[in-house]
């Protein structure tokens, strides 16, 4: 073929590696570079068989297109420009560059010196500079045709209020689930075959939040102790799905995927990381971004450009301040929501996106802006991680809609209310209410809070009832790394034991954590694995643990408390007033939460003061406020006790109601649906759950 540019009759806008179906467009951006070569590879990626400089620069964007060009061709950048890295500049076009937007990656990164700018081990490190070509080294972009039948299938746009996530790694969920094809485990296809998708189905679950997907190499420091990047924090490719997650290496599995789950009812929301990349501090590689304009994609200290400016404890912050960056995120974003039709995203770090030029949150900031007013975008599902390293990072509540949170507050309260913690009892409350303190303000809604006991950066659910210390070894940082304060609590015995007792224990601890989250109002997010009681050895930070410590136990499997959960999961469903979408509006607005003490009276102020209260009533109800006159539809009344038995007095409810009990967590049977007297014996450590009905 003859490898050369020629004229497009049109204006092309888009950048990336476009195919028209004649040829292959191709553009860049770089506000400093001086020149942009493309370069072309052979089909194993081993030889570069064409370097054409990009004949074309308009605001910056270069660009060229060639005709007769076909998808799968392989290539990447050389960006020559200034290397002068006190001015922010580390121009190499010795170095080869993975496009930003690539949307395949073709090739495995081979760590070694050449990948890096500057000559390491010399003198001033990385103000030296490199010859090397790194191309042998490097991974590649892949030119797609991204059409796909999707047969009318769109995103579901589920109501928050519906919403039941549940949080999953590709690999982790499917490479040891004796059901799943062998071939398939560890791929996009392995998760949405049928074996997992029906157990999702039966369990109740609304959406898979899939742990990051976007393309990421293992970290260097990582492979030379024999482990891997396998959460997928370190992004350099924000197009492109994670090549070791696709069965034979065709990015239809990802729509397949989508597709399917979409069937089962059942949203996609992929956990995204645009704080930061894989490149590291100014002393990491020159991959992509650094050597295409190292002043224009990061964040650079203020007063020395030669460092990088980090907020985020990874070396590196994307400048999202900078236009063209913010562009390239919400062009990702619609990439995904668009071509793949996933219904929504997680951002980890938020509170770095919303840091202005001058470094502050600022949760009215344009890339907050930019989203709000996408119209691809204002519509999909939201969530921040709502917090970063920085100066003020910590912002749980301070983000503006169309966001919801992750509620860390939620997960240690009620991990410390169920561990017997003095003086719980107001905070349990802030959290079954949906944390009002945190996010009642704005005009914010009661789903702004996503509730979670546990997540992939902590212990398991298992684990928080197991262990009291984290026994992360197997990292290779000597136990120093992972959180040490997780409000947890082995009930006797550091890890597994054979004891009789403190197994039953524990599964009770499990079972009252399980209700109390899908009994609070907010949005309840499930760790992949908790519902079938799997442990990571007490491995509180497995982020570089891609084997039998973070893969689910499906041969492990607890079928009496998956049956419980799924249950739970229902018991939720059946009842509006547990998931309104407004905060409690007072005693005639359509949603109100009431607090009673055992002796069937509200609480009153030396009620919530009393630092030894273990026992906490809750009256939940649902009103349709446009009936005449307003009905209720809706009631429950709950007993939570972390303490001792204790006898309650149920509140008088409205004349020619009576109470029913749905749930008791100490009991034999626990559904049983059955009238309830005026005054009952609640046992220790548990929670009874009763609904009013009229008669």
């Amino acid at each position: 073929m003859d490898l050369r540019f020629s004229q497009l009759d049109y204006i092309k806008p888009e950048l990336g590696a476009e195919f028209t179906g004649e040829g292959v467009h191709f553009a860049v951006f770089s506000a400093h570079a001086e020149q942009m070569d493309l370069c072309i590879f052979s089909d194993d990626g081993a030889e570069e068989v064409a370097r054409l400089p990009l004949p074309k620069r308009e605001g910056d964007i270069w660009s060229g297109y060639i005709a007769g060009l076909k998808p799968g061709t392989l290539y990447g950048y050389r960006a020559h420009g200034p290397y002068e890295p006190a001015n922010g500049h580390r121009f190499n076009p010795n170095k080869l560059l993975l496009d930003p937007y690539a949307k395949q990656v073709f090739g495995e990164l081979i760590w070694d010196d050449v990948l890096y700018g500057y000559g390491v081990g010399s003198p001033e490190e990385d103000l030296s500079f490199d010859e090397r070509d790194s191309a042998p080294f490097m991974v590649k972009g892949v030119v797609q045709d991204t059409s796909f039948d999707w047969d009318g299938d769109q995103t579901i746009r589920r109501n928050w209020t519906d919403t039941i996530i549940y949080e999953a790694h590709v690999r982790g969920l499917t490479m040891q689930h004796p059901k799943v094809p062998e071939k398939l485990r560890g791929t996009f296809l392995g998760m949405c075959s049928e074996p997992i998708v029906d157990h999702l189905v039966k369990l109740g679950i609304t959406a898979v939040e899939v742990l990051p997907i976007h393309y990421f190499p293992d970290d260097r420091y990582l492979t030379e102790k024999g482990l891997r990047n396998y959460w997928g924090y370190q992004s350099l490719g924000f197009f492109a799905p994670q090549p070791r997650y696709l069965a034979e290496a065709r990015i239809l599995e990802f729509k397949t995927m989508v597709k399917r789950f979409h069937a089962a009812g059942i949203e996609v929301i992929m956990d995204v990381v645009y704080n930061h990349t894989a490149e590291g501090s100014e002393r990491g590689p020159t991959l992509s971004f650094r050597g295409l304009d190292n002043l224009s994609y990061y964040r650079l200290s203020p007063d020395d450009p030669r460092h990088s400016y980090d907020t985020t404890g990874t070396g590196n912050t994307l400048n999202v301040s900078n236009p063209m960056v913010t562009r390239m995120v919400l062009d990702s974003l619609r990439y995904w929501v668009g071509v793949m039709h996933v219904d929504g995203f997680r951002f980890d770090l938020a509170s770095t996106l919303g840091r202005t030029r001058h470094v502050e949150f600022d949760r009215d900031g344009a890339f907050f802006h930019a989203i709000r007013q996408d119209p691809v975008l204002a519509g999909v599902k939201l969530i921040a991680e709502p917090w970063d390293v920085g100066d003020g990072g910590y912002q749980v509540g301070g983000f503006p809609f169309p966001f919801r949170e992750w509620n860390d507050k939620y997960r240690d309260d009620v991990r410390s209310f169920w561990k017997g913690d003095e003086g719980m009892a107001p905070r349990l409350a802030e959290r079954l209410s949906a944390s009002s303190r945190q996010f009642n303000h704005s005009d914010r809604g009661a789903t702004a809070s996503i509730n979670f006991l546990s997540a992939h950066d902590g212990f398991t659910l298992a684990d928080t009832v197991s262990y009291r210390d984290k026994h992360n070894e197997a990292n290779g940082e000597e136990n120093r790394d992972g959180h040490s304060n997780n409000h947890s609590d082995n009930m006797g015995a550091e890890g597994e034991t054979d004891d009789a007792g403190i197994v039953d224990a524990r599964m009770h601890r499990r079972l009252n954590m399980m209700a109390t989250l899908l009994l609070s109002q907010g949005v309840p997010m499930i760790l992949a694995g908790d519902e079938i009681g799997n442990s990571q050895a007490g491995n509180n930070n497995a982020y570089c643990q891609d084997n039998d410590i973070s893969w689910i136990d499906w041969d492990g499997h607890e079928d009496d408390f998956l049956a419980l959960c799924r249950k739970l999961v229902a018991l939720r469903k059946a009842h509006p007033c547990l998931s309104p979408e407004r905060f409690s509006n007072g005693v005639e607005g359509p949603n109100h939460i009431e607090w009673y003490g055992s002796d069937g009276t509200a609480m009153d102020q030396a009620a919530w003061d009393d630092p030894q209260r273990r026992a906490l009533g809750v009256y939940v109800v649902a009103r349709d406020v446009d009936a005449d006159p307003p009905d209720v539809t809706d009631r429950l009344f709950m007993i939570f006790n972390a303490g001792g038995e204790v006898e309650f007095t149920l509140p008088s409810s409205e004349e020619g109601t009576v109470w029913h009990r749905l749930l008791d967590t100490r009991e034999s049977e626990k559904f049983l649906d059955a009238p309830a007297e005026e005054k009952i014996v609640v046992h220790a450590e548990s929670i009874v759950v009763f609904e009013g009905r009229g008669e």
